[in-house]
């Protein structure tokens, strides 16, 4: 059953002709193909999207990196890793034959070298005020359009529904208390977590009140003093991602970290490292950990 928060099953018009339009303008036929698309992506969520929708992609950027710090969803050693995502390797690009290149505005800049390669989709996530999560399930539609499949949009829209809706119902006891998510950096400065975040708009899909409400630069708040945290004594504190080692031993012998209400109260939890730039895998991996770990310690 779709909740009152619930990702639309069907394609907005604008994000089908968006799609649409970008593989006309390239010169891609709006039709079936006899093979599985070859698709690599340049930007983490639009690779995350891809899995998603059940098409891995064959070449992808900063594998190393993802596989070291994200983990999920699992990329298999046979995907071709393109370097950097600031600075991919064309050459290396060219030669895994893509049929399709996946992008979005961060790589504007390499777009014309990109649609020398293979047609290119691009598609927005992240955009200063403005909620990520809708996107990400906007892009499940726009994606599916483009790769000729929107029954496979539908049906990933679906399952992210049924997730976040089940979330959203195992937390509801948990939805008269405000929740900070953070990470952290060092042992006096952490990072905060916006509306305008992939994390802050899923927060809100699930019925959970976002600690900061305050305004976010883009996406995430700048590196902020921890005593910020003192401001708002009935929030429940959930880190995600370690803590480097020596933050971990400056705040062992900090007063200040002791003496934070949500530290002197016990509500201080963990979650593993997740995508904070990610598609709609990342925005479920987050609902189902803060499901798994506010359930767990009610």
């Amino acid at each position: 059953m779709v909740g009152s928060g619930a990702i639309s099953p069907r394609p907005d018009r604008r994000a089908f002709l968006t799609a649409a339009g970008v593989l006309l303008a390239a010169g891609l036929p709006l039709r079936a193909h006899a093979a599985q698309p070859r698709l690599a992506a340049i930007d983490w969520a639009m690779m995350e999207t891809a899995i998603a929708l059940g098409r891995m992609p064959v070449a992808a950027t900063e594998l190393i990196r993802y596989r070291a710090d994200i983990g999920q969803p699992v990329i298999p050693d046979a995907v071709t890793d393109l370097g950097l995502r600031g600075a991919p390797n064309f050459e290396l690009l060219q030669l895994v034959r893509p049929s399709l290149i996946l992008s979005s505005p961060y790589y504007t800049r390499f777009e014309p070298r990109l649609a020398e390669v293979a047609p290119v989709l691009s598609l927005p996530f992240f955009l200063p005020n403005e909620a990520p999560l809708p996107k990400a399930a906007a892009a499940l539609h726009a994606m599916a359009a483009a790769l000729q499949d929107p029954a496979a949009g539908d049906r990933a829209a679906a399952h992210a529904d049924a997730a976040l809706d089940r979330a959203r119902d195992r937390l509801a006891f948990h939805a008269d208390r405000p929740v900070a998510l953070v990470e952290i950096g060092d042992a006096r400065h952490l990072r905060a977590f916006g509306f305008d975040s992939l994390f802050g708009s899923t927060l809100a899909r699930i019925g959970l009140t976002n600690a900061w409400a305050s305004a976010t630069a883009f996406s995430f708040l700048a590196p902020v003093p921890l005593e910020r945290l003192a401001d708002m004594p009935q929030a429940t504190l959930v880190i995600i991602g370690p803590v480097p080692p020596e933050a971990q031993r400056g705040l062992a012998r900090s007063v200040l970290w002791r003496a934070l209400p949500q530290v002197a109260a016990g509500r201080v939890h963990r979650l593993p490292r997740i995508n904070a730039f990610g598609g709609m895998p990342s925005a479920l991996r987050l609902a189902d950990a803060l499901a798994e770990t506010l359930a767990g310690a009610a």
